[in-house]
């Protein structure tokens, strides 16, 4: 099944509750993925994520989950019981973790499934190395690897844990297509429009170092591209938008 280019983009609401249900208001009818992660968690609940499926979206729950096998399984289940549609947990905390992470999902699909039939399971996503990253700040921390091999190892280790896909930088969706086959789930953070006309104040401290165009990220293998300020930073968010969508045909 094609998925259109509209329905890959997550835009990512790094924000406050009230710039967030802003912004979802503005991007309602055209934008079907919205991105919560901890700024916005944190600071609104599990009802937010509530909030923005009663709009029509469906919700990336992106906190990242690395702990105890315990606690991750009960976060993951409350994560899906809010009515996450996509959720992460760090490979880095291993193999035992992720699989955790793998049974708190089945356990909250199992809990919905008591009060609503049609339960859709939601996506789970291992992150390997954050987009942030480069090699020297993974040498720093005592990783001897390249980024790309220990994207690769970390990767492997999700999907024999049975999680559905990773995320990664663009840099490595080619490579991570080619490994882990079609029906493997890729995300890339780290995108950047080719133009960034569309954003009213400069992006400042960028920290995204392994990047690329929305284009380049699906021709290289991302079933989904996460955007963040060069949509919510502009002054027409939806204008933004579009152009985006528009830049990836």
């Amino acid at each position: 099944m094609r998925i259109e280019n509209a329905e890959r983009i997550i835009v990512a609401l790094d924000c406050d509750g009230a710039q967030a249900r802003s912004l979802a208001e503005q991007l309602s009818n055209q934008a079907h993925w919205l991105k919560v992660g901890m700024t916005l968690y944190y600071a609104e609940g599990p009802g937010i994520v509530r909030e923005l499926k009663e709009l029509g979206f469906k919700v990336f729950v992106d906190l990242k989950l690395h702990d105890i096998p315990h606690q991750v399984r009960g976060a993951a289940q409350t994560i899906v019981e809010a009515g996450a549609d996509m959720l992460t947990v760090h490979a880095s905390g291993g193999s035992e973790m992720m699989k955790a992470a793998y049974g708190g999902v089945q356990r909250g699909v199992d809990r919905l499934r008591q009060e609503v039939e049609a339960v859709t399971p939601p996506v789970l996503l291992a992150i390997t190395v954050l987009t942030s990253m480069d090699q020297n700040a993974l040498s720093s921390i005592g990783v001897d690897r390249e980024v790309a091999q220990q994207v690769q190892e970390l990767a492997r280790m999700a999907m024999g844990a049975g999680l559905d896909g990773v995320v990664a930088s663009p840099q490595e969706a080619s490579l991570l297509r080619g490994l882990l086959g079609e029906a493997a789930t890729i995300v890339t953070p780290g995108i950047r429009p080719a133009a960034r006309s569309a954003v009213h104040d400069p992006i400042q401290g960028d920290d995204q170092s392994r990047i690329s165009t929305p284009k380049a990220a699906v021709i290289a293998g991302a079933s989904y591209v996460v955007i963040g300020r060069p949509i919510t930073a502009a002054l027409d968010p939806l204008s933004a938008f579009t152009d985006i969508v528009r830049s990836m045909d």
